[in-house]
């Protein structure tokens, strides 16, 4: 009877069911539970497990920095003001269901990457599926689209995605081909998706990116019509690193 029991919950693709349906009968026997107490037991370890691994491979295909999370961000080096916000941020995720956008602003090396993929493990830990991509990268990816007139049909794909963290935007290449498919899914987005972008440069300096004014002004406006704009300063976190590293190997030699 047993094995037969397993079969079948195998048949139906209930793995936490075969792994503990025997041990929560003995306890269920043991306690008098009645059967309704016993399904929702089962069930319990279902749901769990499948959350656990549906979050483990949403995590795995999102490309987030490896263990960038709030847990590890250094506050310290944040003003009241951006801590106040990302607190915020963090703990309402209603702007993803709304289709806003999160826009940080500053110098290479402030924590834009950290917290924008702590900002990713947070959603996916609440349901929420997202991807980061390397602005070049994703580019890419759109022009290969493009070339092979799917551009429409690709970035439909993504739409799976709630959020989508276009990494480093700055970095796209100033050219026609380009920028073209770049506002292309910026527009795209627009009110369907939320986007998380990082960018070195301020807004006045956009058209380095987009060497049209009109597709800049254009641009701008639909990213910030509903969205949060984190402005960071200070130091490369990689250059306090590697002064403090060096202090410490200076200390060790006397």
């Amino acid at each position: 009877m047993t094995s037969s029991v397993a079969l079948l919950l195998k048949e139906l693709r209930l793995p936490a069911f075969v792994r503990h349906h025997e041990r929560l009968w003995q306890t269920a026997v043991e306690k008098g539970w009645s059967h309704s107490d016993y399904l929702a037991a089962l069930c319990e370890y279902e749901i769990s497990e499948r959350f656990t691994r549906r979050t483990q491979n949403w995590v795995r295909e999102a490309g987030l920095a490896s263990g960038k999370t709030f847990t590890s961000l250094d506050n310290k080096v944040l003003s009241q003001i951006n801590q106040g916000v990302l607190a915020r941020l963090s703990q309402d995720l209603s702007w993803a269901q709304h289709a806003d956008n999160i826009l940080l602003i500053g110098p290479s090396g402030t924590g834009k990457t950290h917290i924008a993929s702590a900002l990713g493990y947070q959603l996916i830990e609440q349901g929420i599926r997202c991807k980061l991509y390397p602005a070049i990268a994703l580019v890419q990816q759109l022009q290969q689209a493009k070339r092979e007139l799917t551009l429409m049909s690709e970035m439909s794909k993504l739409d799976k995605y709630q959020v989508i963290i276009i990494d480093d935007i700055g970095y796209v290449k100033k050219t026609d081909a380009e920028t073209q498919v770049l506002f292309e899914f910026i527009a795209h987005r627009y009110e369907s998706g939320s986007l998380i972008i990082t960018a070195n440069q301020p807004f006045s300096a956009w058209d380095q990116i987009f060497p049209d004014s009109m597709m800049t002004v254009a641009a701008i406006d639909r990213l910030i019509h509903h969205a949060s704009i984190i402005e960071l300063e200070g130091e490369s976190y990689r250059k306090q690193h590697q002064l403090k590293q060096a202090g410490i190997r200076k200390n060790e030699k006397t």
